[in-house]
């Protein structure tokens, strides 16, 4: 399936860019996001009318997701959870629980934006979380697990 972005898709490519993807992809999750575009001769004119509006609006995405960024520097949020002597957690703190954290704070992050490469904290102690608020914005965050 042959698609415009319409906004730059980390790993996909940038504003404008013609893609080639596998149809499930584009049709259950780039297309219903509005992140592209079918490519026909109707769409491809109409994007070219509206690129400066769609450049402007990415422009003013990174700008409020850098904004986002300088807010979340040396922020450092703890989570109680229930915990065994010996340190291990019964169950785990996952992005949603990070995201909730982040967000009492009041910072605006959501849970999709909380990358968690090792996969859930099941510990107590001290970890470096990312968090992704743009394709090009990237922070880490310090999250402390502590035992009820």
């Amino acid at each position: 399936m042959e698609l415009i972005l319409l906004e730059k898709v980390r790993g996909l490519g940038n504003l404008g860019d013609k893609v080639v993807v596998k149809p499930g992809y584009g049709r259950n999750y780039l297309l219903p996001q509005g992140k592209a575009v079918r490519v026909n001769a109707e769409n491809l004119a109409a994007f070219e009318q509206r690129r400066a509006e769609y450049e402007a609006k990415a422009n003013k995405q990174l700008a409020d997701s850098e904004a986002r960024k300088a807010k979340l520097a040396d922020v450092s949020v703890t989570i109680a959870a229930h915990a065994s002597p010996e340190g291990k957690l019964y169950g785990s703190v996952g992005p949603r629980d990070i995201a909730e954290a982040l967000q009492k704070l009041g910072h605006d992050v959501h849970k999709g934006e909380v990358i968690q490469g090792e996969g859930p904290i099941r510990h107590t102690g001290e970890f470096e979380v990312l968090i992704s608020l743009h394709a090009d914005v990237e922070t880490q965050i310090k999250v402390v697990v502590v035992g009820e």
